[in-house]
C-alpha cells in the first residue's frame, strides 16, 4: 500500500498539473471554422472578423502563450508578452520545452521586472502593448493572457509622470506602512494600463482575457492590478490614501497634474461591454482536481477553503485543532468535554482568521457524517504570511508544515486518543518555490517531530530562526521536503491533511 506521503505527493502533482499552462489552455480554448472562424472559450463563441492579436504579462504567461499560439495557428497576426527576467533560461534548463515559443513564433517576448520590480525593460514591454492596443479596430480581436506577477511587468505611468517618480512615491508609501492594497490603488490610479486601462485603449476591438488567478477570492480588479477589469476605485480613494500617509503636499509636480485632471468617477460598467474576463485557472480548480484524485484513492474528501490566509502560527493552530477533532470523532469520542473544547478553539480561530466563504459549522457537520472506517483527506489552499525573525532557510509552506507537526506532537503528548491515527500534513507552493531554497514545501507528521526530539533537536529553535528547511533536510536525506522544480504556473499554495486508522 502506498504511504500517506506518496498519496499527498500525487494529490499535489495532479492539482498543479490541472493548472499548468498547456493542459489548462487546451481545455478552455479552441478555434473553430474557416469561413468566419470563431474563438471558443469554454463554449462561449467570439467571432474573429478580421485580425487576431495576443498580449500577455505575468509569471506563467510564456507557457500560456506557447499553448495559445499552437491552438490559434495562422489566425494569430502578432503578439507581445512581458515575462519576468530569466524565465526563458529557467524553463530551458528545466527541460520544459512545451512552455517555450517555437523558433518562428509571431509573439515577441520582452523580459523585465528584475526582482519583481518595475524597470526600464518592463516599461518598454508595457509601451509596446499599449501601442498595439491603441491601433485596433472594431473588427479585431485581442486575446489577453494574465497571470500573477503581471503588475510589475506592466508599468506605464500616465504622462508626464516618469517611472522613477511613480516608484519613489510607492516606496515612500510603503516605508510609512501602507498596505499592499493601498499601494495598488495608488499605482492603478497613476497607470495607463492598470485598472481597466488596457481594455479602454483596445476599444472598439473585442477583448477576451484568460486569467490565471494567484489572489485570494480571484478578484479580477486585483489580479495583476486588473488591466482589463473595471476598477472599483476612484481618484478620491487615491487622494485619501496619500492624505492618510501625509504625502499630499510633497508630491512630484507630474503626479499633481495627473491627479487634478483625472476623472473623479470610475468608468461606467457599460464601457466594458466589449470585454470578457474569464478565469481559467485558480486555487479552487486545483483543489477540485486534488479532491477528484483523493476520492479515487479511496479517501472521504472535504475541501475546507481555497482562501486560507493569515499568520502562519495561527493557521497552524487551526489545522492542529481540526486534525484533533477528526481523530477524536474517529476514536468514538464525538462528544464530551475534550471534543467540545477542541471544537470551541477551532471555531474561535476560524472567526479570528476571517477566512472568506468558510462555513465551519457546516464543514464540521459534513465531517461527522464521514463514518470512521474510510481514511480522510482534507484539502485547502491560499497563502499564509511569515513574520521573519531569524536568519534560517525555509519558506511559509515548510514552516507551516513543521508548526502543524509540532502542535500535533504536543497535543498527543498531553492527551492521546488520537494516538491511533496515522496523520500526515502537507503544504506546497504551486509555482514550485517556497522561499530561497529548491523546496516547494514539506510533509510533516507528529512522528517526525517525536523522532527529532528523541535525537535531541530543539524544534522550537528551528522555528524561531525561520529554519524549517534545515530541520527537514536532517531526516532521511530530505525525504520530507517537496522538491518539484519550477512548474510554470502559480495559483498560491495547497495544503492536504491525510488521516487513516
Amino acid at each position: 500500500s502506498m504511504s500517506l506521503r506518496e498519496h499527498a505527493l500525487s494529490l499535489f502533482r495532479s492539482a498543479v498539473g490541472t493548472v499548468c499552462p498547456a493542459p489548462m489552455m487546451k481545455r478552455v480554448l479552441k478555434l473553430q471554422g474557416d469561413g468566419c472562424p470563431q474563438l471558443l472559450v469554454r463554449g462561449q463563441a467570439f467571432p474573429v472578423k478580421r485580425d487576431l492579436y495576443l498580449v500577455g504579462f505575468g509569471k506563467a504567461v510564456l507557457g500560456m502563450a506557447a499553448a495559445a499560439e499552437e491552438i490559434l495557428g495562422d489566425h494569430l497576426v502578432r503578439g507581445i508578452i512581458t515575462v519576468p527576467l530569466g524565465i526563458k533560461e529557467s524553463l530551458q534548463q528545466a527541460g520544459m520545452q512545451e512552455m517555450l515559443l517555437k523558433p518562428h513564433s509571431k509573439i515577441q517576448v520582452i523580459e523585465g521586472a528584475k526582482n519583481n520590480l518595475p524597470d526600464a525593460e518592463a516599461l518598454r514591454g508595457a509601451v509596446a502593448i499599449q501601442k498595439l492596443a491603441e491601433g485596433l479596430t472594431a473588427d479585431d480581436l485581442l486575446l489577453v493572457l494574465i497571470s500573477g506577477g503581471g503588475s510589475a511587468l506592466l508599468p506605464a505611468p500616465i504622462p508626464p509622470i516618469l517611472l522613477e517618480e511613480k516608484e519613489k512615491l510607492t516606496k515612500m508609501l510603503a516605508s510609512r506602512g501602507a498596505a499592499i492594497q493601498e499601494l495598488n490603488i495608488v499605482r492603478k490610479t497613476l497607470s495607463v494600463l492598470k485598472g481597466g486601462g488596457l481594455a479602454q485603449l483596445a476599444y472598439p476591438a473585442q477583448v477576451v482575457s484568460l486569467i490565471l488567478s494567484d489572489v485570494i477570492g480571484d478578484r479580477l480588479d486585483i489580479i495583476a492590478s486588473g488591466p482589463t477589469a473595471a476598477s472599483s476605485h476612484t481618484v478620491q480613494d487615491c487622494l485619501q490614501i496619500l492624505t492618510k500617509y501625509n504625502l499630499l503636499h510633497n508630491l512630484p509636480k507630474s503626479v499633481e497634474t495627473v491627479l487634478s485632471s483625472s476623472p473623479t468617477k470610475p468608468t461606467a460598467p457599460e464601457n466594458y461591454s466589449h470585454v470578457s474576463n474569464i478565469i481559467i485557472g485558480s486555487n479552487t480548480l486545483a483543489l477540485d482536481e486534488a479532491k477528484h484524485q483523493a476520492e479515487g484513492l479511496g479517501y472521504a474528501t472535504l475541501v475546507l477553503s481555497a482562501a486560507v490566509h493569515g499568520e502562519v502560527g495561527r493557521v497552524a493552530m487551526l489545522y492542529c485543532q481540526l486534525i484533533r477533532l477528526v481523530c477524536l470523532c474517529r476514536a468514538g469520542l464525538g462528544e464530551g468535554p475534550l471534543h467540545d473544547e477542541v471544537r470551541g478553539n477551532l471555531l474561535q480561530l476560524a472567526a479570528e482568521l476571517e477566512i472568506p466563504s468558510l462555513d465551519l459549522a457546516k464543514f464540521l457537520e459534513a465531517l461527522q457524517g464521514l463514518g470512521p472506517e474510510r481514511p480522510v483527506c482534507i484539502l485547502a489552499g491560499g497563502e499564509t504570511t511569515v513574520q521573519l525573525q531569524g536568519t534560517g532557510k525555509g519558506g511559509r509552506n515548510q514552516e507551516l508544515a513543521l508548526r502543524v507537526g509540532l502542535g500535533l506532537h504536543r497535543a498527543q503528548a498531553a492527551s492521546s486518543p488520537q494516538g491511533r491515527c496515522e496523520i500526515i500534513f502537507f503544504s506546497g507552493g504551486t509555482d514550485g518555490q517556497d522561499g530561497p531554497t529548491e523546496a516547494a514545501g514539506a510533509f510533516c507528521s507528529p512522528g517526525l517531530v517525536a523522532e527529532a526530539l528523541q535525537e535531541g533537536l530543539d524544534v522550537d529553535a528551528f522555528l524561531s530562526n525561520n529554519d524549517s528547511y534545515t530541520f527537514f533536510s536532517r531526516f532521511q536525506g530530505g525525504h520530507h521536503l517537496l522538491v518539484t522544480g519550477l512548474t510554470g504556473t502559480n495559483v498560491m499554495d495547497i495544503q492536504a491533511i491525510l488521516i487513516r486508522a
